[in-house]
């Protein structure tokens, strides 16, 4: 099976999950718990525990959270190179969970906004390999060269590239055209229905992908509770799934992630893309079904 290299970010995340509805300036009773998280570092944990050799760039503090995540990563089976940085903390993010399982982030990227391009081990870019790429490196200045210097490596090594379009929020702050622009020779864009319609303006998901196929041979959108879609270039119409249904969405920190993760593996063996989106669907409906981003071992 095709090794997949994972570079991106790495967090702990401050999960607080709301037994009612928030009282505003109030107190509202939670359950608040602390985990392993950052988008990159997620695709990684869950690719290794389907059975996907997976290996993470990124960058850590020189703290105890640092050295949990490490020791995290592996435990999952992840060939973890983390760089120890001796001034930033490392990543936090502050995750609000509504009692109905939305949620509002508050991050502070700490270590992952000094990933340097020193730090992309030139090993880990060989024939045969993927790599996916987290779009917050990408749209985090400190961690974009880096991100970049990823993707000429994995190219010089004709290896397939994935990018993914990161946070909403961070998208629109940096803007449709940069991001195009850094990501040219990339093979696939993953995004949510939002990040879609941020890079094309088309709040169809179905009309996003189509323009966006004037910059990737393929893309594929994530609708939530409607499923998730493929598009290539020259297909008439996408390729479509609904969602796995979930009975409990406990929190859906990390369902994008997970999506990604299985979606990968299939994509990467040749399968049809419906059976691509499926595990994909399917893997996120089991991240959304508990509390935090990564597999629960």
């Amino acid at each position: 099976m095709t090794r997949v290299v994972v570079v991106g970010d790495l967090m702990t995340d401050a999960v607080a999950r709301a037994a009612f509805p928030l009282a505003k300036g109030g107190d509202t009773p939670a359950s608040v718990s602390m985990h392993g998280g950052g988008s990159g570092a997620n695709v990684a944990s869950w690719l290794a525990v389907e059975g996907v050799e997976s290996a993470f760039v990124g960058r850590r503090g020189a703290d105890i959270a640092g050295r949990n995540r490490d020791m995290e990563l592996m435990g999952y089976g992840v060939d973890a190179r983390l760089v120890m940085d001796p001034e930033r903390a490392t990543g936090t993010c502050v995750v609000m969970v509504t009692h109905k399982g939305d949620r509002t982030m508050l991050s502070d990227p700490g270590a992952n906004a000094a990933l340097l391009p020193d730090d992309i081990p030139q090993d880990l870019f060989s024939p045969g390999a993927h790599l996916h790429l987290s779009g917050y490196s990408l749209l985090n200045e400190g961690s974009r060269q880096a991100a970049l210097h990823a993707m000429k490596l994995a190219q010089n090594a004709q290896m397939s590239i994935t990018v993914d379009g990161g946070a909403n929020s961070l998208l629109k702050r940096a803007g449709a055209e940069p991001f195009l622009d850094w990501t040219q020779g990339v093979r696939l864009l993953l995004v949510n229905a939002g990040q879609a319609e941020v890079l094309t303006g088309r709040d169809s998901p179905e009309q996003a992908a189509k323009v966006l196929t004037a910059w990737y041979s393929q893309v594929v959108v994530t609708m939530a509770d409607e499923g998730a879609l493929w598009y290539s270039n020259g297909r008439a119409e996408p390729v479509r799934v609904p969602a796995e249904p979930v009975e409990d969405i406990v929190d859906g920190t990390g369902g994008g992630d997970a999506f990604t993760a299985g979606f990968l593996p299939a994509w990467l063996d040749s399968k049809p893309p419906a059976e691509a989106l499926a595990a994909g669907c399917r893997l996120a409906a089991r991240a959304l079904g508990h509390l935090g981003a990564r597999p629960m071992l």
